[in-house]
């Protein structure tokens, strides 16, 4: 009987222990429990795992990876301007990077063996794609990320203190960010759109390339999450404010080397206007030009026949 009760003890023990081994930081995470610890692990590629740190988040290069996997497998798919001249955005989108041992993304990503490029440390495309000789001496690291938010309608007006206030707290428990890397928020009431700066220092505490990649799927709901909802909430001053588009800038220690090759379609578009006014401005400077010397032809004819006319009518 004491036999007995002791396997249910030791039963139930082992059921809670097993319910409490959970990866909240990714909800795509497998866990078992092991002698002493929880492992948790994401699969990254065909039988191969990643083991996951689930007391913080997830670095961007391991979640990217398991979600092109996810996606290859048909499990899951990815469906203000700029704060400086230097700043720009990530038109790639997600692809299968290579990451370093501790979630570091890669300086030099490729796609196969042909094509490749140099990314910052947000793993986002910083140069033109080349070739497999393309070098890429050292991974540039993301000092700054601006990401921009619009919410939803709602009742009231919404405080601009209030906003800040809400948006820094919510960032820094969410996310498992300190305070003092969100440097900036600002919040236009008229356009609904709250502009939120996050930079790294010296420290280096603050992944903030994989807080920006995690906002940005919990605006998109797609929540990377296990138990913590499905998007991002704040709430300012008893008021809920929920988000419903995104735009984020990354601005590195050196500039992008991108050439024009990556001139968007609305500078381009914009050129051919300029282009187009200056060549107005030129047809009609000189057309106000050949008129004026029509007119001074035509007064200087007029004299000399006025002249004419007055020494044979003396």
């Amino acid at each position: 009987m004491r036999s007995c009760c002791a396997l249910l003890a030791l039963a139930l023990v082992a059921k809670a222990s097993a319910q409490g081994c959970v990866c909240n930081t990714m909800k795509w995470a497998t866990c078992e429990v092991t002698p002493g610890s929880c492992e948790c692990t994401a699969m990254v590629a065909e039988k191969s795992k990643q083991v996951l740190n689930c007391n913080a988040l997830i670095p961007k290069c391991f979640l990217m990876k398991a979600e092109v996997f996810r996606a290859q497998k048909g499990l899951s798919s990815r469906s203000g301007g700029k704060p400086t001249e230097h700043a720009f955005v990530d038109d790639d989108g997600i692809y299968d990077p290579d990451c370093e041992a501790n979630g570091v993304f890669k300086a030099k990503q490729c796609a196969g063996s042909q094509t490749c490029w140099c990314v910052n440390s947000a793993g986002v495309r910083r140069t033109d794609k080349g070739d497999s000789g393309l070098k890429c001496n050292e991974l540039v690291k993301t000092v700054w990320l601006q990401i921009q938010i619009k919410h939803m309608e709602v009742q009231l007006p919404l405080n601009e203190t209030q906003v800040k206030t809400a948006i820094t707290q919510t960032i820094s428990q969410r996310y498992l960010l300190d305070e003092k890397h969100v440097t900036d928020v600002k919040y236009e009431r008229e356009s609904h759109t709250v502009v939120v700066d996050l930079k790294s220092d010296a420290s280096g505490d603050g992944d903030i390339a994989t807080v920006g990649y995690y906002i940005e799927k919990d605006v998109k709901r797609m929540t990377l999450f296990r138990n913590a909802g499905n998007t991002l909430t704040a709430s300012v001053n008893g008021t809920q404010v929920d988000f419903e588009s995104f735009m984020i800038y990354y601005v590195d220690e050196k500039p992008p080397t991108f050439t024009t090759n990556r001139v968007m379609g609305g500078v381009i578009a914009a050129i051919v206007v300029i282009a187009l006014a200056i060549v107005a401005v030129l047809l009609l400077r000189f057309a106000i030009s050949r008129k004026k010397r029509r007119s001074q032809q035509y007064h200087k004819t007029q004299d000399r026949e006025m002249e004419v006319m007055h020494k044979e009518h003396p």
